[in-house]
């Protein structure tokens, strides 16, 4: 496979998911390490793609003027301060004995910390959520089966369905947000929430305000979906509006400080 064979290849890869190790690569081009590396400065040189560490991140298109969707290992990092503040608003929610589906993602996970030791029962799909999970907490668990996807770090089995665990409230983040809903670029995901979406009363959104500068390609849930969304104190006017006109309820989660 020649330069331009590879470079096409890569480029197919980004339209399916949003990140791409260099491991993930090698194994699917055939190619070395370091000719990966030099496939990756390239496409980053030409804009058609982004250099990240460990890897390469699609481009959304037509998105100069926004935030584009970050891989999970690289999104994690970004805003904890207001994902912390939004998690805590988010356990406040929560009462003893309740029955929660928690979705993958940073804000989620920050979450799950949280309520690692209460008397609750809950379910995830998040690998690196049941991970802290099992060591640290006294919750009742439930973890999804199937094949590991380490981008965008979930547990799933096409095959199965719904997971055929129903709760009080979801509790699921997103790649950005727009009037026409939940956005996601990993069309697994796309399939995932929706599955979830259909096994709880409530549907609780966090998301810090960054989302709504971030648009990527697919609709995982219209906004008329979401009871609640729990977001920091940078939404702006616009977005509250939108947000109101379709029903949701907002809770603001203070920073006390920029993110």
């Amino acid at each position: 496979m020649n330069d331009t064979q590879r470079h096409k290849a890569i480029i197919e890869l980004l339209r399916e998911t949003p990140f791409a190790s260099v491991r993930d690569l090698q194994e699917r081009l055939g190619a070395s390490p370091a000719t990966i590396r030099r496939d990756i400065d390239k496409l980053h040189e030409l804009g058609r793609a982004r250099k990240v560490y460990g890897g390469i991140s699609a481009r959304e298109a037509g998105d100069s003027g926004r935030l584009s969707a970050r891989p999970y290992d690289e999104n994690r990092d970004i805003a904890v301060e207001a994902k912390r503040a939004i998690a805590a608003a988010a356990a406040s929610l929560v009462r003893d004995g309740d029955s929660l589906i928690i979705h993958a993602g940073s804000t989620c996970y920050q979450l799950g910390t949280l309520l690692a030791r209460r008397n609750l029962r809950v379910w995830t799909n998040s690998m690196p959520l049941a991970a802290h999970l099992g060591e640290h907490g006294t919750c009742q668990l439930s973890i999804a089966g199937g094949e590991l996807y380490r981008e965008p770090g979930i547990i799933h089995d096409p095959s199965a369905g719904s997971p055929g665990f129903f709760a009080s409230r979801f509790f699921v983040g997103t790649q950005g947000i727009s009037g026409k809903g939940l956005l996601e670029s990993h069309p697994l995901l796309v399939k995932v929430i929706g599955e979830l979406a259909a096994c709880a009363d409530e549907i609780v959104l966090l998301a810090d305000s960054r989302k709504f500068s971030i648009q990527p390609r697919n609709v995982a849930l219209p906004l008329s979906r979401i009871g609640t969304i729990i977001t920091d104190d940078g939404l702006t006017d616009a977005a509250a509006k939108m947000l109101e006109d379709a029903g949701v309820t907002i809770m603001i989660a203070t920073t006390g400080g920029a993110n």
